[in-house]
């Protein structure tokens, strides 16, 4: 009986060059299962791709014999590249991301010039999930949680006690996602950490990433509780007005994630390269001037 109170299995495998973690999410062996933000190894140097991390999922799957049905994006991300069609074409699964894709699309669209063909309607995804939907991952209930304020199109995704919260919310000693990128909104954020830390104290939280300060070591699971009492940005007690001025002082200072021109690119296509030209190649754009 598919169920919402069932305790999901969580494996997490951490990508040190991008600071990402990839979910897998199951019910114990021979289960069904979802795969939450993968990574496709980029190097900006040559412009080349590798696989490495992402065979780390497919032999974990295999491992356990797992059934994907899913692979999800919590939102477009600047920072590193899907691996979802390797995914998919190794291990099956339909590869979804929030409904409000279409906005990251029309936007990007416009920065990077893409080719008149370059749809905007989230056609590139096989799924698109919308606020509140709930989806079957074998006997186990995913929900979607619209969390917007990184991104204009952040979800995040609840199985039973554990929701994975893409880049809205980091550990709890760096805070939470900046909020410069085309349609992010500090106040808009905050109402999105407040709605995830409004859950039961008890709630697993798994991060996106992890960026660990003062050379503490990598840690990616968290609590609600743990959130509400500890986290630098968002803790009990700090106002909207407070981190809406510290959110936008704070990401007046930073630089552009190393990745952002490809990922974000690729990414707005499910992962797939932009089409190759008439030599079979395919090529990235670098928009002067303009980020």
């Amino acid at each position: 009986m598919t169920t919402h109170s069932l305790k999901p299995i969580v494996h997490g495998i951490f990508d040190k060059a991008t600071g990402t973690v990839t979910y897998i999410v199951h019910h114990g062996i021979g289960s069904a299962c979802a795969i939450i933000d993968s990574v496709l190894d980029y190097d900006p140097k040559s412009g080349r791709t590798t696989t490495t991390s992402a065979e780390k999922v497919v032999e974990y799957v295999n491992e356990h014999r797992l059934k994907v049905e899913w692979i999800l994006e919590t939102h477009a991300h600047a920072d590193h590249v899907s691996a979802a069609p390797y995914l998919k074409k190794h291990s099956g699964g339909k590869i979804a991301i929030g409904d409000h894709i279409t906005q990251v699309q029309k936007v990007f669209k416009g920065v990077y010039n893409l080719e008149t063909e370059f749809k905007e309607d989230g056609s590139q995804f096989d799924y698109l999930l919308i606020s509140d939907e709930e989806f079957k991952v074998g006997e186990l209930v995913g929900k979607v949680l619209f969390v917007p304020g990184h991104t204009p199109a952040c979800v995040a995704y609840q199985f039973g006690d554990a929701v994975f919260v893409g880049d809205t919310l980091f550990m709890p000693d760096v805070g939470t996602a900046r909020c410069d990128f085309p349609g992010g909104d500090a106040r808009t954020l905050y109402a999105s950490t407040r709605k995830i830390l409004s859950l039961p104290g008890e709630t697993r939280l798994f991060m996106c990433h992890d960026y660990p300060p003062n050379d503490r070591p990598i840690a990616f699971e968290t609590t609600v509780a743990e959130q509400n009492a500890k986290n630098i940005h968002v803790h009990v007690g700090i106002t909207e007005n407070q981190f809406v001025e510290m959110r936008t002082r704070r990401d007046a200072t930073l630089e552009m994630p190393v990745l952002i021109l490809p990922a974000v690119q690729i990414n707005i296509r499910a992962g797939e390269l932009p089409p190759s030209e008439d030599n079979g190649v395919s090529y990235l754009k670098i928009p002067l001037n303009t980020l």
